[in-house]
């Protein structure tokens, strides 16, 4: 691994690391190193330095949110009043557990969201109680996801 200008450049050995854990980041370093043919230690030290570097960021578990009743994916579109009112909208935003991801846009919204609810009902109440009523916000285009056909990262 080379840092040059905060870009970090990796070898064929980090990148055969990162897609076995971005795979399963549960499987055993030493199975990695075993299919590599080095080290675990070798394998942790190179996992240190990516971390250090910043390109790992953390690991986490994924929750099917099915399972818990959340079926409704949807995108609003968020237009504001005023380019300054971003930040204060964002904390806002931000109280609201269904909201899964808030981008700053470009184009015809301020802002783009990512919500996911239980059901229609659910997204209506969400936008009409607590999104529309966001100071700042003069109107929303909803788009419902019907089904997420591509879910993956960057490849390596």
């Amino acid at each position: 691994m080379k840092i040059h200008e905060d870009k970090v450049a990796i070898d064929g050995i980090d990148k055969e690391i990162l897609r076995h854990l971005m795979e399963d980041a549960r499987k055993p370093i030493l199975e990695i190193g075993r299919k590599l043919g080095i080290s675990g230690a070798a394998i942790h030290q190179r996992l240190r330095k990516l971390e250090a570097s910043g390109l790992i960021t953390g690991s986490k578990f994924v929750i099917n949110p099915r399972i818990l009743g959340y079926t409704t994916m949807a995108f609003v579109g968020i237009y504001l009043d005023k380019a300054m009112r971003n930040p204060d909208a964002v904390n806002q935003l931000r109280k609201i557990p269904e909201v899964l991801e808030c981008h700053y846009t470009t184009g015809n919204w301020s802002i783009l969201i990512k919500l996911l609810c239980r059901d229609n009902e659910h997204l209506m109440q969400l936008l009409n109680a607590e999104i529309q009523a966001i100071e700042g916000v003069s109107r929303t285009e909803t788009f419902i996801s019907l089904n997420q056909q591509i879910d993956r990262q960057i490849s390596l």
